[in-house]
Formats: structure tokens, C-alpha cells, sequence
């Protein structure tokens, strides 16, 4: 299973992969997010050089050509993805989107909200695209609920990350978990919308069809109130995208609070959101995405940030399942 993917059934965080079938009803049940912003304001990529000499800017809408920026829905708690440091969304995906706007020649301005409502804010408008470790499935593209029922328009995605899920712990590991199948009859910390709340879901109705206990899956708002609950003892486990869960357990107390279990489960592609018919920009920004994998600036982001199991060879539209 995977994430926020990300961050992530909703607003396409995420986020990732999942063991079994993933829902996206959440986000596009949500309205649209609101006009503040969750830990710290707005951040614009900087792209150097101008739309003259950018080698796709001609590829873009012509609205986007004449404003000079895409505006970015992302939800920024989630390091090394994407959160707030001194005022500024900085991670992964700011940087990414810097790098592909000095392909496009126009800035990536982010805005943080709510993670289960950005894809709703793309199909409204609201924003041009959502970048935020958002998994890449089908029921986000078809627009369906777990149970198949149609609930909005879909999106599409520009695919460019992929990442597993992990089940992080208590540093020592004090309950022994040592696979989703520890996790039955237990309480486990989750973020609320998200790909791998899914996923366990659907690893609790395995425990029960086996004949041990349901997994009592605790929700919440954001990661930071999961991670609380597991470091307090409240819940044994939570369960994250790969490159979050390890850079959590690197940084929190120093390295003493979390670790991670030695596997990641089945990887999904993160995607660029983009509303499904906005086909140009979302053909740009494949361009884009290729453009900079080709030129090294997209590895050298990754490594900044420790997310190089999450690399790439190409771009790809709508490949997640």
C-alpha cells in the first residue's frame, strides 16, 4: 500500500500505493479549500530566466502564458515532500516545480490547504494543478468512490515519483510489529483522506476474513496529530509514504523517536493533478517533467532531499491502477 501520497483516496497528498483497491471519495466529496493557509502561507518557485528563452513556454494555455504563473494547491506537512520552513513551502515538490519552471518559463506559486479537498480545488479552478504526494489511481481519475459510484468529474496525472508506504513505530519497537498482519486487533495513527487510510481498511477486513480482530484505525487531521499519537503510545503504529516515514524517523528528537520497518509495501506513481480538461497544460508539463529528468536537474533535487528511491525514468500520464 502506499500514500499521501502522498499523501493520499482524496485530493489526489499522498498518496500511494495500497494493498488492495483504494478509494478517492473524500476529497471529491469535500468543497474547495479555503482562502488560508496550514503552517505557513504561500511559496512561488523560482524560475530563472524569462518565457524568451524558456523552451516550452509556447506549450502552455495562453492564460498561463499572459499571467506568468501556475497556481499550486499542495498541503505542506509532509518533509521531505513538502512543508513550511521559516515562513517558506520548501521540499521535493517546490523544488521540482522550480526546475520545471525554467522549462515552462512561468512560476509554480504553492499554496497550502486542506490535503482531502485539493482535488476538488482543481476541478473548481481554484487552482491550476495540486502537487502534494498525490497518488495516481484510477478511482482519482474516473472520479468513483470505493464502491464504484461516480462522485465527480476525475482528474488526470502527471506521474512523477513513485513511492511505497511504511509502517513507522516507537523507536525500539516496544509492540513488535513486523507487518500489516501485526497490525490486526491493534490501534494504528493514520492521516485522514489519505491512500494508506485506505489501505488499512482494507488490511483490517483481511484480519477479520481470517479470523483475528479489526484493526481500530484512528484518523486525523493532519500527519503531525498521527505521529503525536503513535509517540505518546496511544496508537502502535502509523503508516506513511516510504521517503516520509524514513525522513520522519531521521529527524524527530534527533533520530530517537520513530523507526521504520525494513519493508515497503506495493509503490504507486505520484502525480501532478490537473483537471482533465486542461489537456495542454497537462501535456506541457509532461514535456516539462521529461525535459528535466533529461537534464539532471530533477535527480540533483532528489538527492538534495534523500528521495532518490523515488526517481523516475520518464514522465507517464494516468499509469496508476
Amino acid at each position: 500500500m502506499t500514500a499521501r501520497s502522498t499523501r493520499r483516496t482524496t485530493a489526489s497528498r499522498t498518496r500511494l500505493a495500497t494493498v488492495g483497491s483504494l478509494a478517492v471519495a473524500g476529497a471529491l466529496l469535500l468543497s474547495a479549500c479555503g482562502d488560508q493557509t496550514e503552517g505557513g502561507g504561500d511559496s512561488t518557485s523560482d524560475a530563472t530566466g524569462n518565457a524568451s528563452t524558456a523552451p516550452l513556454f509556447s506549450k502552455l494555455p495562453a492564460d498561463i502564458q499572459k499571467s506568468g504563473v501556475i497556481q499550486v494547491g499542495t498541503n505542506a506537512e509532509y518533509a521531505p515532500m513538502e512543508s513550511v520552513d521559516n515562513g517558506k513551502i520548501v521540499g521535493v515538490d517546490p523544488d521540482i516545480a522550480a526546475a520545471l519552471g525554467k522549462q515552462l518559463g512561468v512560476d509554480f506559486k504553492f499554496t497550502s490547504g486542506g490535503f482531502d479537498t485539493l482535488i476538488t480545488a482543481v476541478n473548481t479552478g481554484r487552482y491550476d494543478i495540486a502537487m502534494s504526494s498525490i497518488t495516481d489511481n484510477k478511482q482519482r481519475q474516473e472520479g468513483l468512490d470505493d464502491s464504484g459510484k461516480k462522485l465527480g468529474e476525475g482528474v488526470d496525472f502527471v506521474d512523477y515519483f513513485t513511492a511505497g508506504t511504511a509502517i513507522y513505530v516507537k523507536k525500539g519497537n516496544p509492540e513488535g510489529i513486523t507487518s500489516l498482519d501485526d497490525l490486526c486487533g491493534r490501534t494504528v495513527a493514520v492521516q485522514r483522506g489519505t491512500t494508506y487510510e485506505e489501505a488499512l481498511k482494507t488490511q483490517s477486513a483481511k484480519c477479520t476474513d481470517g479470523g483475528k480482530k479489526a484493526i481500530k484505525i484512528e484518523s486525523f487531521e493532519n500527519d503531525t496529530e498521527a505521529q503525536t499519537r503513535v509517540k505518546s503510545g496511544g496508537a502502535v503504529a502509523g503508516v506513511n509514504d516510504y521517503p516520509v516515514a524514513v525522513d520522519l524517523a531521521r529527524k524527530a528528537g534527533g533520530g530517537n523517536t520513530f523507526e521504520v520497518l525494513d519493508k515497503q509495501y506495493e509503490a504507486a506513481p505520484f502525480g501532478i493533478v490537473v483537471d482533465k480538461k486542461n489537456t495542454q497544460l497537462r501535456d506541457a508539463l509532461k514535456e516539462a517533467v521529461d525535459a528535466i529528468i533529461k537534464d539532471g536537474s530533477y535527480q540533483k533535487v532528489l538527492e538534495k532531499w534523500g528521495a532518490e528511491s523515488g526517481a523516475i525514468k520518464e514522465a507517464a500520464i494516468n499509469s496508476g491502477k
